[in-house]
C-alpha cells in the first residue's frame, strides 16, 4: 500500500482543492414572462422550452 513520505502542507492541500469551490448558477431572464430561469431547462410554470410547448401547463 502506498504511504506518503512527507506530510502534505496546508498550502499544497488547499491548492489542490482550489477547483472544489461551488460555481454560481447562471440565471437568465425569460423573454416572455421576465422571470429568472436556468438556461437549457423547461419552465415548469408554463411548460415552454425554446419557444415551444413541451409539457402541459401547470395550474
Amino acid at each position: 500500500m502506498a504511504v506518503p513520505k512527507r506530510k502534505t502542507s496546508k498550502s499544497k492541500r488547499n491548492m489542490r482543492r482550489s477547483h472544489h469551490a461551488l460555481e454560481s448558477v447562471n440565471w437568465i431572464e425569460d423573454k416572455n414572462t421576465g422571470e429568472a430561469v436556468r438556461p437549457h431547462h423547461v419552465d415548469r410554470k408554463t411548460g415552454m422550452y425554446r419557444g415551444r410547448q413541451v409539457i402541459e401547463q401547470r395550474d
